[in-house]
């Protein structure tokens, strides 16, 4: 066996200089963007969005990362008060994806949120038929929180536009799933609207099928055990 066959390639030189960039982005954006609090060896991509002025509504945990961009957006212009936006340790926001808080979105230690992911309290007010929606505002919105360990899968969205949405410990997000209700502990949900397909009872330490018995809870039961790697987290460096 010829070991020469099976060495890997060099890795293309100049992916040297996006990482420097992000690097050198990340040194600044810690140092001297206002946050209301941000730990260690948080990483800020070159190309992510956080704006200067309404980092005062933001604290960030330690290990904390924004991939190719990825916005945190402030949406209150009111420099003081509770953070808004809140990521603690080692949660890690995917490509192109968008946290956007005028009241609270809290991602506890351990969130992993994939690409194009979409989390928002608000919405955009519309009821006024003769004004157009775009000089209307925005909605008074909720507050979201995603417990630990939970997993948000690409292209997912949640939207709490009123009251208080709650994702659990340690559940899954299908891809392009859109979560606008409150989701227990260790639950799989996936669709539009999202609903539970799989979820682990604890008396029996088994996994077990939703709530749902109709035909599209088996479906979406039967794509999650054929088709796993759609559901499993990709590795921090594939973000």
């Amino acid at each position: 066996m010829n070991p020469k066959k099976h060495r890997r390639p060099f890795e293309d030189p100049l992916q040297l200089l996006p990482r420097g960039l992000t690097k050198l982005h990340s040194l600044w954006v810690s140092r001297f963007y206002p946050f209301v609090s941000i730990g260690r060896n948080v990483s800020f991509h070159f190309t992510s969005r956080v704006s200067r002025p309404r980092a005062s509504r933001i604290s960030l945990g330690n290990l904390v990362s924004l991939r190719e961009y990825a916005w945190l957006s402030v949406a209150t212009e009111d420099p003081t008060g509770e953070p808004v936006i809140v990521l603690d340790d080692n949660c890690h926001i995917g490509f192109g994806s968008i946290i956007s808080a005028k009241n609270r979105i809290h991602l506890e230690r351990d969130v992993l949120v994939g690409q194009m992911v979409l989390m928002v309290d608000h919405n955009h007010v519309y009821e006024d038929i003769t004004v157009p929606i775009i000089d209307q505002g925005i909605s008074e919105g909720g507050t979201i929180r995603i417990g630990q360990g939970t997993w948000i899968g690409h292209g997912a969205s949640i939207i709490c536009p009123r009251g208080e949405l709650t994702i659990g410990r340690n559940c899954v997000v299908a891809a392009n799933s859109m979560v606008m209700r409150s989701i227990p502990d260790y639950s799989v949900v996936a669709g539009y609207p999202a609903k539970i397909i799989r979820q682990y009872d604890r008396e029996k330490q088994a996994w077990r099928a939703g709530g749902r018995e109709d035909k599209v809870a088996r479906s979406a039961e039967s794509a999650l055990d054929e088709s796993p790697l759609q559901f499993i987290p990709q590795a921090q460096g594939n973000l």
